[in-house]
């Protein structure tokens, strides 16, 4: 296909839907790799690649109930079911490949399956992008709360875990340290008492740009950006973009293709069976003179 229209079911080469959501693509090899949420079954994490952004090709499932897990250096709680033996929750799940090691480092949000109150950091690793994944277990960096999480990498390979802490109500930013495989500092308590999830960040014409949601469940709302000179730097206050649902969608990931900066979305069916219907939207961003816009379209050329 040479388009995908937004807000419909999307599905692969073999005509199945893709379930990739709250998602992420990283762009390795000349593919492009599509992680995401799909709670079917005994599966956690999905991986779909593309050489094009609209033929995708299912890899596997790279996290289950059934994977792999190892303990490393940080202290953390290796579980992959709850203690009733159900599913946990894997959330948003982010990779970056490490120069340094060689590894895929997938980061995400840990839930037990049956309430909110873990609020942790889970990591997972795999030699390849589309392999089956190590589960590392999930913590509380430096103790905090982290729900609504996204990964960040600038052009140095400085790479940069961003979560939702403290019930929601403010956004951290943690460094991490080289490998990827733990926080080395806290850099930033953003925006206290706003209640910001869904973070989305990116570097356009140096200058970095963070979208988020606000905490409504379920149904989209406004969404808000702001900006920054350094990751680490003074970021600005909040300003609204898109509009009142910001189209339909809450904030997936940005990614950069072809000089253009384009926002994935997931457009939420709700709790459930409803969750399965959930679909994607792709808006183009624009910059002008300083000010971020969302661009709605019906259907996205990519």
């Amino acid at each position: 296909m040479k388009e995908s229209i937004n807000g419909t079911v999307w599905k692969d080469i073999n005509g199945n839907p893709i379930h990739a959501h709250g998602g992420w693509i990283l762009f390795h090899g000349g593919w492009y790799y599509w992680y995401g949420e799909d709670r079917r079954e005994r599966y956690y994490v999905s991986c779909y690649r593309s050489r094009n952004l609209r033929d995708w090709e299912f890899r596997r499932h790279i996290l289950t109930m059934d994977s792999r897990m190892e303990a490393y250096r940080v202290r953390t709680k290796l579980q992959l079911q709850n203690e009733d033996g159900g599913k946990v929750n894997l959330e948003r799940p982010k990779v970056l490949f490490n120069e340094k090691t060689g590894k895929f480092v997938l980061w995400a949000h840990f839930e037990n399956g049956r309430d909110y109150t873990a609020a942790a950091a889970a990591v997972a690793t795999c030699d390849t992008p589309d392999g089956d994944f190590t589960y590392h277990g999930h913590f509380n960096p430096y103790g905090y709360m982290s729900r609504d999480c996204t990964l960040f990498q600038d052009d140095d390979g400085t790479a940069y875990f961003i979560s939702a802490a403290r019930d929601n109500a403010d956004l951290h930013v943690y460094r991490l340290t080289d490998d990827y495989m733990n926080v080395e500092r806290l850099v930033h308590r953003l925006w206290q008492g706003e209640y910001r999830e869904a973070p989305a960040v990116a570097k356009i014409k140096g200058r970095y740009y963070m979208l988020t949601s606000f905490c409504t469940g379920w149904e989209p709302n406004q969404a808000k950006y702001a900006w920054a000179d350094a990751i680490e730097g003074r970021w600005s206050c909040l300003l609204e973009i898109g509009d009142e649902t910001t189209y339909h969608s809450q904030p997936a990931f940005l990614l950069q293709k072809d000089g253009r900066t384009l926002y994935f979305g997931d457009r939420w069916g709700g709790d459930g069976e409803a969750y399965f219907s959930s679909s994607y939207v792709v808006y183009p961003l624009e910059l002008t003179e300083g000010r971020l816009a969302i661009k709605p379209v019906e259907e996205i050329w990519l």
